[in-house]
């Protein structure tokens, strides 16, 4: 492959990740082209500026085709610059969100106030972004939570030490995949190992996927998770009473259901007593209208186009009350629990608008607290691999995380008549 190719290339993705088309058709092919090299800007700028200096050094200079070529390794290196610049911002974004949702003064309320060298880029961990192995963390692989095979099989993640843990918080992770692909292996690594290496019990699990079977297997799946984790944590050290839930995408959109349908029997057959209430959400670019209820296009065309024919199995006209029960948006109530709702502003797959719309109703009709972040320059699934961008995003979760946990001992303890200093830290 020529420089110029090469450099046409390069330019092309840039150019796709800094400014990805909004139209629907274009939605998946630009996610594909431009997730990737909005992640690895860094190391997409070293190897441009290399392959440009390479071909100076052998005295390419000359010809349209090498001024072509160095042109366009010019151009691509501002659009990476730019990308990288807004990476290295979103932390300021996401302290911002913090404050407005939780109030100015909620580090003052964590266990360990964070240092000034919390917010730090970590670019030695971008030389290895796939990398997950992490020595502070030991993992439960496959514990079997339903009866499904391989699909109901869970892990769990747990500080390495040799010390036990007692009474930790529990964070469960839902993997994303278009409710139709996906494991538990492949999705929220960065933060399961940075929370669980601070204490915390992490449990990802695998669920049900269509089109083989259909909706609502995937929600079912997940609140039987739940139950699970319930009865079952305290032997792994986690607190059964405290559980903050998770996902991206598709993940996002079970974990949010999931949080504002405690106990609803449609989606525990078998198990409808079962506590399966949770402390918390936090879903990542999920998709929050599967009715298409907000009227948005980009959800009423993933209704008739995707989720009717793959997930749900069937029609909008023939079924819309099961549209209606799966839509995190229209279950809102009063009592639903704490939000904080991450979205990228050029997310192609999911509208960032869903996200707006539903943390709009969730400030209107929850009593809860609600924080969301809108990250400038992020495409879909940005924290699926260690970045510029998803270790900013971890780090702000563990501080949300950090504050819920430690308001949630301390309301707890005040309600039952303990002194709030008298309790333990979770890491």
């Amino acid at each position: 492959m020529s420089f110029l190719t090469r450099q046409s290339v390069i330019a092309a993705l840039t150019a796709n990740a800094v400014r990805p088309p909004r139209n629907q058709r274009a939605g998946v092919p630009s996610f594909a082209a431009g997730w990737l090299i909005g992640e690895t800007a860094p190391q997409v700028l070293a190897l441009t500026a290399l392959d440009a200096a390479a071909h100076l050094t052998r005295g390419r200079r000359k010809g349209l085709r090498a001024k072509a070529g160095l042109a366009l390794a010019g151009a691509s290196a501002l659009g990476l610059a730019h990308m990288i610049r807004q990476s290295t911002r979103v932390k300021d974004g996401l302290e911002d969100a913090l404050v407005e949702g939780l109030g100015v003064d909620y580090v003052e309320q964590l266990d360990e106030v964070p240092t000034p060298a919390d917010p730090a880029t970590p670019w030695r961990r971008l030389a290895r972004p796939f990398n997950f192995a992490d020595a502070d963390v030991r993992v439960i692989r496959d514990l079997p939570y339903s009866e499904a095979g391989r699909r109901g099989h869970l892990d769990i993640y747990l500080p390495a030490g040799e010390d036990a843990i007692e009474d930790a918080p529990v964070l469960l992770q839902v993997h994303g995949g278009a409710w139709t692909i996906g494991a538990k292996e492949h999705q929220g690594r960065p933060l399961m190992n940075h929370m669980a290496a601070k204490g915390w019990v992490c449990v990802a699990i695998n669920y049900r996927l269509s089109p083989r079977d259909p909706w609502p297997a995937h929600i079912v799946d997940v609140k039987r998770a739940i139950a699970w984790i319930k009865e079952n944590i305290a032997d792994y050290g986690g607190d059964p009473d405290y559980l903050v839930i998770t996902g991206g995408s598709a993940g996002g959109h079970l974990a949010a259901l999931a949080a504002l349908t405690p106990g609803d029997s449609r989606f525990q057959p078998g198990f409808e007593d079962a506590d399966t209430r949770v402390q918390a959400a936090v879903p990542f670019y999920g998709v929050y209208d599967v009715a298409g209820s907000t009227g948005l296009s980009s959800a009423v065309a993933m209704r008739d186009g995707f989720l009717g024919p793959r997930v749900m199995q069937t029609t909008w006209d023939d079924a819309p009350d099961l549209y209606e029960a799966a839509s995190p948006i229209l279950r809102i109530t009063p009592d639903a629990p704490d939000f904080f709702v991450i979205h990228g502003e050029l997310d192609t797959l999911v509208s960032v608008d869903q996200a707006r719309l539903f943390v709009a109703e969730l400030r209107r009709t929850s009593r809860a607290a609600v924080v969301y972040a809108e990250l400038p320059g992020a495409q879909h699934a940005f924290d699926v691999f260690h970045s510029i961008r998803s270790a900013h995003a971890v780090r702000a979760v563990d501080r949300y995380l950090s504050w819920h946990w430690s308001t949630w001992r301390r309301g707890l303890a005040a309600d039952s008549g303990v002194d709030p200093d008298q309790l333990s830290d979770a890491g």
